[in-house]
């Protein structure tokens, strides 16, 4: 492993596929960890395209590709938020956290134990290596667009989360709005039928058999781009099981990308 002070998390999927629940379960369970969003680089508002009439926040032309790479290279090289970046997306709010607290004190219990002194995480996340995780959620991390703007090449881990179109649209429309530089965002009706599910399923096609993003995964792609996903679980995984692998694999991942080297 390179000289460095992080270790870098990519999480995405679809819009409302419980990328943000996700990382914020982790960072409670692993220490030294935070949270960098994909949407804190969102392009002013008079910057944005339209599709079918309507504004779009959900396409990788809304993103500022190359503030995010700065953004990464200077956690890679410092182990700190990016002091340039004015994070907006911890004031939305994602509703109920959908995993028991029984589950979550389980699955601290479980870190504590792996971190413990002759344990493999104690040479990896103890006080003296300084090493720093860092979880960015994102819907495009793994899109060509941002493929070409080099953003997986700088992540460690990517792990990717399934969700059905209605479960999606359900959860979608269940939220208030989105804060945003300028003000809130409220989706108009039919934003998820026009806008989120058509980019999603366009930037996500390649990484599923004959490009049904409903259907399967295909494996060998996961495996060129090193992209983890709970396959042949189906699509609308419950959270309590996908933060228990998404911590059993977190753990496994370090092990492998850092332990090895320490």
């Amino acid at each position: 492993m390179e000289d460095r002070k992080a270790f870098i998390v990519g999480i995405s999927g679809a819009s409302s596929s419980g990328k943000t629940t996700l990382a914020r379960l982790l960072r409670d369970v692993f220490p030294n960890s935070f949270i960098l969003h994909e949407d804190d680089f969102y392009k002013a508002e008079t910057e944005l395209p339209f599709r079918d009439g309507l504004l779009d926040w959900d396409c990788a032309e809304a993103i500022s590709i190359p503030d995010m790479k700065r953004a990464l290279e200077h956690i890679r090289a410092r182990g700190t938020f990016p002091p340039f970046v004015d994070s907006k997306e911890d004031q939305n709010s994602i509703g109920a956290c959908p995993v028991s607290d029984a589950a979550i004190a389980a699955a601290k219990t479980k870190v504590a134990s792996w971190l413990a002194p002759g344990q493999p995480g104690h040479s990896i996340l103890s006080s003296d290596t300084g090493l720093r995780i860092c979880l960015l959620d994102g819907f495009l991390l793994y899109s060509p667009a941002l493929e070409a703007g080099g953003i997986p090449a700088l992540l460690d881990t990517k792990l990717f989360l399934l969700v059905s179109r209605d479960r999606a649209t359900q959860r979608r429309e269940r939220r208030d709005g989105y804060v945003t530089l300028e003000g809130f965002w409220t989706d108009p009706p039919g934003y998820v039928e026009k806008i989120v599910w058509p980019n999603y399923a366009e930037s996500h096609a390649g990484m599923f058999v004959d490009g049904d993003v409903e259907g399967a995964l295909d494996e060998g792609v996961l495996a060129e781009k090193g992209v983890r996903a709970q396959v042949g679980m189906g699509l609308d995984v419950d959270m309590e099981t996908t933060f228990n692998w998404a911590v059993d694999m977190l753990m496994r991942e370090l092990e492998e990308k850092v332990g090895k080297g320490r």
